[in-house]
């Protein structure tokens, strides 16, 4: 059976490094920005991300990109 992949929507999170818990573990803090174009660019959205970066305090650990599709029978 054939399965078509309609794309929904898109989310970008930043995941960003506050400091250091009492055993100096890392303590992360995410940001997330919903309703990206799902045919955004990856490159284009890592680009956005390191200029939001800019903006923030605190040090940025990782970017993240999640896609919600829906998976339709054909």
């Amino acid at each position: 059976m054939a399965v078509n992949v309609n794309p929904l929507s898109a989310r970008l999170q930043l995941r960003l490094n506050t400091g250091l818990d009492e055993n100096f573990d890392p303590i992360y803090r995410t940001r997330s920005f919903s309703n990206i174009k799902p045919a955004a660019d990856n490159e284009d959205l890592f680009t956005v991300a390191q200029e939001i970066e800019g903006l923030q305090e605190h040090t940025l650990s990782a970017v993240l990109r999640i896609d919600e599709v829906e998976l339709e029978a054909s």
